[in-house]
């Protein structure tokens, strides 16, 4: 089974995003992504895809550039997650066969990713939305338009925003932060789909 969770995997260190990568998988988290603002995120990205590309869909967050969706293309990346709407972004993202998933907050940024393409929706910052707020936007954006609440949600609200419109959710710190154990991090996993399964049964 497919879940729309993508883990966030910021400030991970190629030493310790093999073993993380493994214990999501194994739960049930099959979406993961590193910001390249970690410490030599290509690194992790490539090692990652390495060991689960075949079981997992892996790639870069907080991607700014052309260059940077090239430089994830070039390791085996294939999802590519920005904190922003980047038409130029989403163009070569495509270009390359990845997914794309912009950052949007506002009407007029979901519909100009929309109009450039994008995968799906990362609304973000979720939190800033509110669920009343994804649900007034849910009656203008198109039912087949993916949005995955981004930022300050996490299961305890996963049902919730589901009966507003989300499909998905991308999942931070509070799943991983830096320093957390791996066992820590599978718990946490294991809980957190059970959640997703339960809202979405």
């Amino acid at each position: 089974m497919t879940r729309n969770l993508i883990a966030i995997l910021r400030g991970v260190t190629p030493g310790e995003a093999v073993p993380i990568c493994e214990a999501l998988v194994h739960a049930g988290i099959t979406k993961i992504e590193v910001p390249l603002n970690s410490p030599e995120p290509l690194t992790s990205i490539e090692a990652m895809v390495s060991a689960f590309g075949n079981d997992a869909l892996i790639g870069a967050g907080t991607v700014l550039t052309e260059k940077a969706v090239a430089d994830v293309s070039g390791i085996g990346g294939r999802l590519i997650v920005s904190p922003n709407i980047d038409p130029e972004v989403v163009a070569a993202t495509l270009s390359q066969g990845l997914e794309s998933w912009p950052g949007v907050l506002t009407p007029t940024e979901c519909f100009a990713a929309i109009k450039a393409g994008a995968t799906g929706l990362k609304v973000f910052p979720a939190f800033k939305l509110g669920v009343d707020g994804l649900g007034a936007l849910r009656a203008v954006i198109p039912n087949d338009v993916p949005m995955y609440m981004v930022g300050g949600v996490g299961p305890d609200g996963f049902a919730e925003w589901k009966r507003a419109g989300a499909n998905g959710f991308g999942i931070g710190s509070a799943l991983y932060k830096p320093g957390r154990s791996v066992g820590d991090i599978s718990a946490i996993a294991a809980d957190m789909v059970a959640s997703y399964d339960a809202a979405f049964s």
